[in-house]
């Protein structure tokens, strides 16, 4: 199977961006990581990098598509935010989401793991069949009863995360219980809430169902985002990783 992989990071109508993302491919295995350094936390920017170089490296060293290894992805990106608290103290705080991707195009499978808000989601003749659930205070109130699902985008305290790689006493991210069996023609999309927020399912869909091309899409849905942003616009990234033939190149889009 062939896999098109297209990029976006912007910072949006901030000064700096704090998002990061990337990929790397080793052989028939490919690695896509997303993360959403914590607006507030002093060294966003630098936690989301570390995060993704570190993680995209230990990959190159240990390529492979499994639940066991995402594990090992995500104490890696932990560790060297950890690590870097350590080295500068002025950067205690840092905080970042990650969403991890790995894909083995041979065998026609994909893991995930998640930690934070930034989410995976996987489309199915232009539906949603998989999301990843995010670690903040509106999911559990979404879980408990109190919110509906539709309500996160404007819920009180939708910021409010209780998981993130740099926070020792709560490192706890969430894997896909098994190997998902991917099929010609499924979509993933890694993005962090500064594009999520404005743009909803069944409008990714929609414009899905439009799409042609990774670029295509991920071009819409940037439309979409600008256009409800405002001034005030948060960072946006994101990740499109399309199954099957295409004509289209591996780009990366943005900076």
């Amino acid at each position: 199977m062939q896999l098109t992989i297209v990029t976006l990071s912007k910072p949006g109508g901030r000064r700096a961006n704090e998002d990061a993302c990337g990929y790397y491919t080793v052989a028939d295995i490919s690695c896509c990581i997303l993360s959403d350094g914590l607006g507030g936390h002093e060294g966003g920017a630098i936690a989301s990098k570390l995060s993704v170089e570190h993680v995209l490296e230990a990959f190159k060293k240990s390529p492979q598509c499994s639940i066991d290894n995402i594990k090992l992805l995500m104490h890696k990106g932990n560790n060297a935010v950890l690590n870097e608290q350590i080295k500068n103290s002025s950067l205690s705080s840092m905080r970042t989401t990650a969403v991890i991707l790995t894909i083995d195009s041979k065998q026609n499978k994909a893991c995930w793991g998640n930690i934070g808000d930034s989410r995976l989601y996987c489309f199915r003749n232009g539906r949603v069949i998989k999301q990843t659930k995010d670690h903040s205070v509106p999911q559990m109130m979404v879980e408990a009863g109190y919110l509906k699902p539709e309500m996160i985008r404007s819920a009180p305290g939708r910021n409010q995360l209780y998981a993130a790689m740099g926070d020792k006493n709560h490192f706890e991210f969430e894997t896909v219980p098994e190997p998902f069996s991917v099929c010609e023609g499924d979509v993933f999309l890694l993005c962090s809430d500064g594009l999520w927020e404005y743009v909803e399912e069944n409008e990714m869909e929609r414009l899905l169902q439009k799409a042609n091309s990774a670029n295509s899409w991920l071009t819409m849905l940037e439309t979409q985002v600008l256009r409800r942003g405002g001034e005030g616009q948060d960072n946006y990234s994101a990740v499109v990783v399309w199954c099957g033939d295409s004509d289209e190149d591996t780009t990366q889009i943005g900076g």
